[in-house]
């Protein structure tokens, strides 16, 4: 088996997690600049085998798609190109962020980690993952 990437995708930044090869674990990975995400799946993928990739689907509470939308689909079109062997899906990730900050908080993490908006990207990347995994795999 290969491992499952998640994205959750921001403006700014992109928080990424990766399950292990027997898609069983859902990890954290890293916090890229959105700007730097291709190049990074490029290398990644250049090192390891992934045969899915989840992007985290933003939705306002009603269900319809967000302002990030169209800059999703475009990515989603990107990534189809440049590797076309790798399937993508799309998980609802209404409530990531919010669930995120509040496992931070839980975890007595000091104020200046709970500011981290890295941190709360790549936990927001974990919980689509987790959520794909319990739906899909």
């Amino acid at each position: 088996m290969a491992r499952i990437l998640a994205i959750d995708y921001g403006l700014k930044r992109t928080g990424l997690a990766v399950t292990d090869p027997l898609q069983i674990i859902a990890t954290g990975l890293d916090t890229v600049e959105t700007k730097e995400l291709l190049p990074f799946l490029k290398n990644y993928f250049s090192e390891e085998e992934v045969e899915g990739i989840v992007i985290g689907e933003p939705k306002h509470l009603d269900g319809t798609p967000t302002h990030l939308m169209p800059k999703i689909e475009a990515l989603i079109k990107k990534i189809n190109e440049l590797f076309p062997d790798i399937k993508v899906d799309l998980q609802d990730e209404r409530f990531t962020s919010a669930d995120a900050k509040r496992i931070i908080l839980q975890s007595g993490a000091k104020k200046k980690k709970r500011r981290d908006k890295a941190l709360v990207d790549k936990i927001s990347a974990v919980l689509i993952l987790q959520e794909y995994l319990q739906h899909h795999v």
